[in-house]
């Protein structure tokens, strides 16, 4: 499974910063590992250089076999929050959509 990590221009991530969202990732999607080939995460900060509540976005894309590729977002304080609760959607997406044509 490759995880591939964009940013929007207020956010900027190096690859000590980058190695445990993509842990995180692999973590919470391992069971559906040989079903997808690609997840994208795109993170974003709404505000800018203000704070905010729930101003960090992650929309997190799986790209599964002979399939289309299904997205989430989740907006949380932290950006290890939007990554976790968009992992979590996209992990119930995931299931309940192979769990359907597995019937």
């Amino acid at each position: 499974m490759q995880i591939q990590i964009n940013t929007d221009r207020n956010i900027e991530i190096d690859e000590t910063m980058a190695a445990p969202l993509r842990d995180k990732v692999e973590n919470a999607l391992s069971r559906f590992s040989d079903h997808i080939t690609r997840v994208e995460l795109h993170l974003s900060d709404e505000n800018a250089d203000k704070s905010g509540q729930h101003d960090k976005r992650c929309v997190m894309e799986a790209r599964l076999e002979g399939r289309q590729p299904m997205a989430v977002t989740h907006t949380a304080a932290s950006l290890d929050k939007a990554v976790d609760g968009a992992a979590d959607k996209l992990a119930r997406v995931i299931e309940s959509t192979l769990g359907r044509t597995e019937r």
